[in-house]
């Protein structure tokens, strides 16, 4: 390994993050799709070292101690099964997610808020049943109305996703980069089109 790559490499923060590992749980499937389970390098190296990873893939590009050279791992296998969580958490990024970053009443994509079906004036709760994602105009247009006096509808109802639900609709958010090391291991379980 060159001394420039070395120093540029180990010493500039910003570098780090070219060399992601791909964490895939026992079952080969990724801990999520969206954000996809990815870890920096060192913590790839770190988990290798402490053996609670195999290591599948691996970068071009080598890390080395005084006594240690080991090639960056692109993809890495959890030893222990992590059981998916079956509950989904009632977040703003969740929610986002579940209505696939559109406005559920124009179906426009950008800056998002949330809105209530029901209003709050009125007695609305939030929750996963009364909460959907809005673009700035609709969520004023409609304010405290009623939807049905709003002269807006909604898209689709808002309910409760379950995880896997979220997670199917993570992967047709990819990340900017995707490895090549990656792809057999992102799309496996997915339905085929017939």
């Amino acid at each position: 390994m060159d001394t420039d790559f070395r120093t540029d490499f180990v010493r500039d923060p910003a570098a780090l993050k070219h060399f992601p590992a791909l964490v895939l749980n026992a079952d080969y499937r990724p801990l999520s799709y969206y954000p996809l389970s990815l870890w920096p390098w060192q913590e790839a190296v770190k988990a290798a070292f402490l053996d609670r990873v195999m290591i599948i893939s691996e970068y071009d590009r080598e890390v080395h101690s005084p006594s240690t050279r080991i090639r960056i791992p692109s993809v890495v296998v959890l030893k222990d099964y992590v059981k998916p969580q079956k509950r989904v958490a009632f977040t703003r990024f969740n929610l986002f997610l579940r209505d696939e970053f559109c406005c559920q009443y124009c179906g426009s994509r950008g800056e998002l808020t949330f809105d209530h079906v029901l209003p709050r004036a009125r007695g609305g709760v939030t929750s996963w049943t009364n909460v959907v994602a809005a673009c700035g105009p609709c969520n004023l247009r409609k304010g405290a109305k009623l939807l049905k006096h709003s002269g807006l509808s909604l898209r689709r109802p808002p309910r409760q996703p379950e995880a896997a639900e979220l997670n199917n609709i993570g992967r047709k958010f990819p990340p900017g980069h995707l490895h090549d090391s990656w792809m057999d291991y992102l799309y496996w379980d997915a339905e085929l089109d017939a």
